[in-house]
């Protein structure tokens, strides 16, 4: 069996084995950020915008990159030959990666001790196979609770991308216990926000429509390519755009999906014992979803 690998700091290394101290920052708090992102052909999907969000995020929590951008996305390239996940014929390679800085390591206590500033943050780049979700899942959709955890849109953390992910674990806690998929976030005044890993979109006829960024949202890549090009998509689609959003406009919605970068576009079906439409994956989903996967093949053939 071949050994998993990771890109840790400028070198590819077997990710079985220890590679960072104990007195890490990300391990020890969850001081760090994290992008993940699709490659396909050994070609990053969306490079620019994970990038644009990778250090949006770093400026947020004064975590200095020291890395060169080019150098970056060449640790990725490294890491999925390493792999066997660039080839660029059939089978092709198609990979879910994830960056994750941490602050660095420290052998002072405290939640900013002497001399943070000038810690050496540390990279790991991980690789994986792509799995597209269960066809289980694509084939009856995605059933969700609304989680008792409510979001700060008045929180400057709201959109940073951070390795602190407890409020998005206990979530998917509440959804295990419940027996369904994952748990949507509400906002603290009730409106829509997120799920766990993505956002969150509604279709009311030949709209579609998901919550803005002032709920307390993530500015999702996949987001950022619908509101732009879904009305060229194929979908019976005449606009995307930001909307208020509450529970009663998800349940009332003709059809409701999820998007994220590595999943794509994935049917929301139900939530909170309410079935979304006629609860079953509709047509408007299901063609945004094959389009969204042709567009990144695509773009992987042509960069």
């Amino acid at each position: 069996m071949t050994r998993p690998l990771a890109w840790v700091d400028g070198a590819v290394v077997a990710a079985d084995e220890p590679h960072l101290t104990v007195g890490d920052r990300g391990f020890l708090l969850g001081d760090g950020i994290f992008e993940t992102l699709r490659a396909r052909r050994g070609v990053v999907i969306d490079w620019e915008a994970h990038l644009t969000r990778l250090h949006e995020s770093a400026d947020a929590l004064a975590i200095e990159l020291l890395i060169a951008d080019e150098a970056l996305r060449q640790g990725i390239g490294e890491l999925l030959a390493a792999a066997g996940l660039d080839a660029p014929d059939p089978p092709v390679g198609d990979a879910a990666v994830r960056i994750t800085v941490s602050r660095g390591s420290t052998s002072a206590r405290g939640i900013l001790p002497a001399g943070w500033q000038s810690l050496a943050a540390t990279i790991v780049i991980g690789a994986s196979p792509y799995e597209p979700p269960p066809a289980a899942v694509l084939g009856r959709g995605v059933h969700a609770i609304v989680s008792a955890v409510r979001r700060d849109p008045s929180s400057p953390l709201t959109g940073v991308k951070s390795t602190s992910r407890a409020d998005h674990v206990y979530a998917r806690i509440e959804a295990e216990r419940a027996a369904v998929d994952d748990a949507v976030f509400l906002t603290l005044d009730e409106r829509l926000s997120e799920t766990t890993t993505a956002n969150l979109w509604l279709v009311n006829g030949r709209r579609i429509r998901t919550p803005g960024l002032d709920a307390a949202i993530l500015a999702g890549t996949t987001r950022a390519w619908l509101l732009d090009q879904a009305a060229g998509l194929g979908a019976d689609v005449d606009a995307a755009e930001e909307a208020d959003l509450r529970l009663a406009d998800l349940l009332a919605a003709d059809e409701a999906f999820l998007s994220s970068s590595v999943a794509g576009i994935v049917p929301l079906t139900a939530v909170a014992q309410g079935a979304i439409g006629n609860g079953a994956p509709g047509p408007v989903t299901m063609t945004l979803r094959e389009a969204r996967e042709r567009w990144i093949d695509e773009r992987s053939r042509s960069s």
